[in-house]
């Protein structure tokens, strides 16, 4: 176990890393945005997740690499939402229009305090205050990293509110799990028989639509590589696993033929954002030196159904006072 300065914000307080071991794996967790910054499986020397070596890297060029957005993570139209008659404006980050994973100060760019540590496990801490980002309440929220045997990575949020808010948070790693150049060939599955058509700004039409014969089908296990116009089919849609938050069950996994690593999800989330990484292009190298281009990792956020606010049909990212926010989801890794 170790907990070392990683780098600095631009106020000039320290960003930690801290190293865990357990279960067969190894992370580094940064304070900044609860961020899991490496990923690494015992016998497997390719790192399972999309990171940066140097901290500036992350607040300059990081697409939320391994980051936890919020207050609510995903998209809210025109960053607009009511709560028991009262109307509330967020930022509008994504395009000057829309708001996007808590933005462009939400938790998944602040600094975390730690709250508790051992070799294994670590949980951080954030108090998102009234009004930040257009949020309605004061918001204790937390995330915990746990490395647990048989290869189990388990992330687990909470939060608690004085008042009636959103918040809804996703753990937001790009995996790849052969070290290539991109995840075309990783071979997904996904239990949705239904997922959320959007529009042209990735706003959830309204519409729950079955993957029947569909390009979104992942009932069965097949390859991410869909050619659609001579272009890789741009996955990052919401796929709709439930109606409300449930026990934790098994809900998707990606296998690289490659080198035989299985990741497989478990979540008590209703919805998993399902992000191939087309648009990932930054202008620094990652981790051991590699590029990140188009398609370098996958995403599998689970969280509430994006834009929820809008839509009294989708599960509801309300939290009110009194209530404790619990939202689990375990990333299990084996060799095939």
């Amino acid at each position: 176990m170790e907990n070392r300065v990683f780098g600095e914000t631009e106020g000039g307080d320290a960003v930690h890393r801290i190293d865990l071991a357990g279960g067969g794996l190894t992370a580094a967790i940064l304070t900044w945005g609860a961020t899991l910054q490496d990923l690494r499986l015992t016998g497997h020397e390719p790192p399972l997740v999309l990171g940066f070596e140097n901290f500036a890297d992350y607040r300059d060029h990081s697409p939320f690499f391994g980051a936890t957005p919020g207050r609510c993570a995903n998209r809210i139209a025109l960053g607009h939402f009511a709560i028991d008659g009262t109307d509330y404006q967020l930022d509008r980050n994504q395009a000057g229009i829309h708001h996007l994973h808590g933005g462009d100060q939400g938790i998944g760019k602040r600094l975390w305090r730690v709250a508790e540590q051992t070799a294994d496990r670590v949980r951080l801490e954030i108090d998102d205050p009234d009004g930040h980002m257009g949020y309605p309440g004061n918001c204790r929220i937390s995330c915990t990293y746990h490395l647990q045997p048989d290869g189990v990575l388990s992330v687990t949020h909470e939060a608690e509110t004085d008042r009636p808010t959103l918040c809804n948070m996703a753990h937001h790693s790009y995996f790849n799990l052969d070290g290539g150049a991109d995840i075309l060939d990783h071979e997904v599955a996904i239990a949705a028989d239904h997922y959320l058509p959007v529009d042209g700004d990735m706003i959830p039409t309204g519409e729950v639509a079955s993957v029947d014969g569909t390009a979104f089908d992942f009932r069965r296990e097949r390859a991410v590589r869909l050619s659609v116009e001579g272009e890789p089919f741009a996955y990052d849609h919401n796929f709709c696993l439930s109606s409300e938050r449930v026990e934790k069950r098994a809900v998707a996994s990606a296998r690289s033929p490659h080198s035989g690593i299985v990741m497989d999800v478990r979540t008590s989330e209703p919805g998993l954002q399902f992000y191939i990484g087309h648009k990932v292009n930054t202008a620094v190298p990652g981790l051991d030196g590699k590029p990140y281009a188009a398609y370098s990792g996958l995403c599998f956020e689970a969280q509430i159904w994006p834009d929820s606010p809008h839509h009294e049909h989708f599960p509801s990212a309300v939290l009110r006072p009194g209530e404790r926010l619990v939202q689990q989801t375990d990333y299990i890794f084996s060799r095939g």
